[in-house]
């Protein structure tokens, strides 16, 4: 062979063979086994009854979905908070540290940084979430298989008291909105109640239409009196042959009488009031209607907020979201990782890529020249 070719051999030896050597001594004669322990769970909410569909949705006071509290929990899982919670509880890094003199590559240093042991933890912790079902699945590394397991309990411990403090937020907001607008709803039945007495103080009406209706009676009953009066008077007329007769002069007063009193009374309807304070009928009644609108408003508001109270009471003494485990913490008997045969593959090809296209630069520089 010429000495180009001696060249590129041992370049092969030296680029690909050796390291893909030590790769392999490392993996299956250095490294730890590390054993995973599996778990599966989701934030699942109580179905409000239809009992309590019929109050108009009152129920969604109680706060959001499932479907946002397992985003929360994923980010939650993933986060600085729970890292340092399970290192106070299980001390993640004495024993994530504990093979590093033998393992640097999977193990922690044992001088990491919270920092340092957030970016390990998202090494061990594999997270599986689907935010269509809203499920979330965890792969938990560790050196000892209870450990493993121990972790992944921890997980879902911590999980739980989340979705129990965010079930705490949402009671207390939804009893804390259910009593403000309770108070709201009263301060505005107590104004509405003591505008419509105010206005049957001032105008010394308790019922403008009842009143309405007894003026109406009393201009029917005119109207016959008229009818009789004038019938009487056609009678009287037609028995007597003096029109001087005093009868028909006092049935003819008596007609005018009873007319001017219908005019009066028609009037009385329209513009003059004598007894109400100065305002005619229509104001009158106008304001009224108003004064009683408000007060039958003011009145379903206050029946809503009482529903909507009772409604976040009810809810404060059952729990409306919880996390369902429908896979429980795994405790591994087999070492499954570090995935040797898979990483010795993935190294075995990058070098040789990285070498062959290093060999493919050096013949076209070489051919140039």
């Amino acid at each position: 062979m010429r000495t180009r070719h001696w060249g590129i051999l041992a370049s092969l030896v030296l680029l690909v063979i050796a390291p893909f050597a030590a790769v392999a001594y490392y993996l299956y004669w250095v490294s730890v086994d590390q054993y995973a322990s599996g778990t599966g769970f989701t934030v699942r909410q109580n179905e409000v009854g239809a009992a309590t569909d019929v109050l108009g949705g009152l129920a969604a006071f109680t706060g959001g979905g499932g479907q946002g509290d397992a985003d929360i929990l994923f980010e939650f899982i993933a986060s600085q908070e729970i890292v340092q919670r399970l290192d106070a509880q299980l001390d993640l890094v004495a024993h994530y540290s504990a093979p590093y003199a033998d393992d640097p590559a999977f193990a922690l240093s044992p001088d990491a940084t919270i920092e340092g042991l957030v970016d390990h933890w998202q090494r061990i912790v594999r997270i599986s979430y689907s935010q269509s079902s809203g499920l979330i699945e965890l792969r938990v590394l560790a050196f000892d298989p209870q450990m493993a397991r121990d972790i992944a309990r921890a997980i879902i411990t911590e999980s739980q008291a989340l979705v129990n403090g965010l079930n705490g937020t949402a009671r207390a907001d939804a009893m804390r909105f259910a009593e403000q607008d309770l108070d709201a709803a009263l301060t505005r039945l107590r104004t509405a109640r003591e505008a419509l007495t105010e206005f049957r103080t001032r105008t010394q009406i308790v019922d403008p239409e009842s009143d309405l209706q007894g003026r109406m009676g009393v201009l029917n009953n005119l109207q016959q009196q008229l009818a009789e009066s004038l019938v009487e008077n056609d009678l009287l007329s037609e028995n007597t042959g003096n029109p001087n007769d005093p009868r028909l002069r006092q049935s003819a007063q008596r007609i005018d009488v009873i007319r001017e009193r219908i005019l009066r009374e028609r009037e009385n309807f329209t513009s003059a009031d004598v007894e109400v304070g100065g305002m005619d009928y229509p104001t009158l009644i106008a304001e009224f209607e108003g004064l009683v609108v408000d007060r039958e408003y003011a009145q379903e508001s206050y029946r809503a907020a009482l529903t909507g109270l009772d409604l976040a009471r009810t809810n404060t003494t059952r729990q409306s979201r919880y996390l369902a485990v429908y896979i429980q913490p795994t405790l591994p008997e087999m070492a499954e990782f570090p995935r040797r045969d898979a990483i010795l593959g993935l190294a075995g090809l990058f070098l040789v890529l990285g070498w062959s296209i290093l060999a493919l630069v050096y013949y076209s520089i070489r051919d140039r020249q």
